[in-house]
């Protein structure tokens, strides 16, 4: 037998686990700002739903952040435990002071089988590396998942060619700890369950007084419209708007009158019409809302990655011959700054 030893409330916790693991035992990175957990971590927790064994969370941030975070997580339907560690080093972690953490909870008599987390910027650094140090692979983005509980395997389905191909990748039993990311709009978040009430653990932080990289800043755009992340509406505005004045003036009134999210492409965002914490696409933000709305988008490859699962998607574009169209359930050709404001007209009726 195999003893993994926690401290919580001031007292030793002690639990055996057995060797191997006779099922899937996920650990579910669960990332928050301003008091408030990230919806793709969410659908991160549905996802290692579906390996179809225990589930434990680990939360992580200074002394005013992990309480709060704790008594919302520890009530999420499916979680059996919840990690937390506090250190004021982990109140803007960057990836070189949060492995330590990770590495030290999977190899101490770890009975992780899997490490998930959504597929963002900050776990695009902190996954990789982790899996890199205990040398096993990592899968990006997985979009559907399978778990063969014969033989301990697990098959992922992701996107690659911008979207284009599916892959199926296999991580076999002989892979110790399965890393993967998620894909946050192919799994609907996680959910508050009445009378939840997972078991709480605190895990000691890895002090890491060397670091080569130091959170200087964090700078977060202010808006009263909805998260693009998350929005059901979204519309967005390509090259065509012409410059920052004129995609303000014509996409925030239509995104207003809708209760819509702004977005943009990365045509748009690289000739500085918008900031880039507005790009939709390959190497932007992925979303799928109920209603996608693209205003002067052409359509490149790397922006339909982006936005392409959206439920109904709405194209105005002066070339009948844009590639936009052939995705769109909804086409219209036409000049953008004449159907725009007619649309908020009738929209405002």
């Amino acid at each position: 037998m195999l003893r993994n030893r926690y401290v919580h409330c001031h007292r030793a916790f002690v639990r055996a686990y057995a060797t191997p693991a006779s099922s899937p035992h996920a650990l579910v990175f669960l990332e928050h700002r301003q008091g408030i957990l990230d919806s793709g971590s969410l659908s991160a927790l549905t996802a290692a739903q579906q390996l179809g064994g225990k589930i434990s969370a680990l939360v992580v941030g200074g002394p005013d952040q992990v309480p709060g975070i704790v008594e919302k997580a520890k009530k999420l339907k499916g979680l059996d435990s919840v990690l937390h560690s506090t250190s004021p080093q982990y109140s803007a972690p960057v990836p070189e002071v949060l492995s330590p953490l990770f590495e030290k909870l999977l190899t101490e008599s770890s009975p992780f089988t899997h490490v998930v987390s959504t597929t963002s910027s900050a776990a695009k650094s902190l996954i990789p590396r982790v899996a890199a140090r205990l040398n096993v692979p990592a899968i990006s983005d997985i979009t559907s998942l399978v778990h063969d509980a014969a033989d301990s395997s697990t098959t992922f389905t992701r996107p690659i060619y911008a979207g284009n191909a599916i892959a199926t990748v296999r991580a076999p039993s002989s892979v110790s700890i399965k890393f993967f990311t998620v894909r946050s709009t192919a799994f609907s978040a996680a959910s508050i369950q009445e009378g939840a009430d997972a078991e709480t653990l605190a895990v000691d932080p890895v002090d890491v007084p060397d670091s080569p990289t130091q959170h200087l800043k964090t700078t977060i755009a202010k808006s009263d419209r909805p998260d693009l992340g998350v929005a059901s509406r979204v519309i967005s505005g390509g090259r065509a708007l012409k410059d920052a004045n004129t995609f303000a003036s014509t996409l925030y009134p239509l995104a207003d009158v809708l209760g819509a999210a702004v977005g943009a492409s990365r045509a748009a965002v690289d000739a500085g019409y918008a900031d880039n914490s507005l790009q939709v696409g390959q190497t932007g933000k992925v979303v799928a809302p109920e209603l996608y709305m693209a205003l002067g988008i052409s359509g490149a490859i790397q922006h339909l990655a982006g936005m392409k699962d959206s439920k109904l998607i709405v194209a105005v574009n002066k070339d009948p011959d844009a590639p936009i169209f052939q995705v769109a359930d909804v086409g219209l050709v036409a000049d953008l700054y004449e159907v725009v404001p007619q649309l908020i007209e009738k929209l405002k009726k």
